[in-house]
């Protein structure tokens, strides 16, 4: 199953511009969530910020969860990252933020702004338009502000997560999946290898001609791989 986190989606949203909770809250919230709905461990899953969750959640509630897989994330929170992870694509990234927002008030807008953003990126701009316009129609009302902040992820660029979790990925003791586009210019490949390194026993799967997103030719494979741990 997949679930919205705070100020997402359906999920209660309070202020996504000015979010008071941490990486942290969301980490125990994946652990509550887990331990409610079954009592036997979960296999935890988490793309991108989500993947940062994950790994909290996996070294600070380790009896909530059976399995790890981290896809397209780093070992750091949002923000400056040390010297030996590869940062943003600067380049990529520039022409990412140049482009004028959308009315994002406008449906058909806010989804072509996604594509064109996916093809930047490296990404499919097809699945991006599709993936937006699920998105703004789970974020409850057309209010600008919260659409904004729903489609861009605001909320999570503004989360840290003090003192720093990645001197405790040693201590994750599930078996974990590290699975990373080669061509990734958000958060280089580098930072996935950094995982698998880190996280004693992970496997990584590098995705030879992915970026960001897990593209659908590659769906089963790494579904195949999820099943193995």
């Amino acid at each position: 199953m997949r679930y919205d986190l705070r100020d997402c989606g359906a999920s209660t949203t309070v202020d996504p511009q000015a979010p008071a909770y941490t990486l942290r809250d969301l980490a125990t919230d994946a652990a509550a969530l887990a331990r409610a709905l079954d009592d036997r461990p979960a296999h935890l899953a988490g793309v991108g910020v989500g993947g940062m969750v994950a790994q909290v959640a996996a070294i600070e509630h380790p009896s909530a969860f059976s399995a790890l897989t981290l896809a397209g994330t780093r070992p750091v929170a949002p923000g400056p990252v040390p010297h030996d992870l590869p940062d943003h694509a600067a380049a990529t990234i520039a022409r990412l933020f140049a482009r004028p927002f959308p009315d994002w008030s406008d449906r058909t807008a806010v989804a072509e702004f996604a594509a064109a953003g996916a093809e930047i990126l490296g990404d499919d701009p097809d699945t991006a338009r599709s993936a937006a316009a699920r998105k703004w129609d789970r974020t409850p009302g057309t209010d600008a502000a919260l659409q904004m902040a729903n489609q861009l992820g605001l909320v999570f660029s503004r989360l840290d997560c003090k003192p720093s979790w990645r001197r405790y990925l040693p201590e994750i003791a599930v078996p974990a999946l590290v699975v990373h586009g080669r061509h990734d210019p958000f958060f280089p490949v580098g930072n996935g290898e950094a995982l698998a390194r880190e996280i004693p026993g992970a496997r990584l799967l590098v995705l030879e001609h992915a970026s960001t997103a897990i593209p659908e030719a590659a769906a089963a494979q790494v579904a195949d791989e999820m099943a193995l741990l």
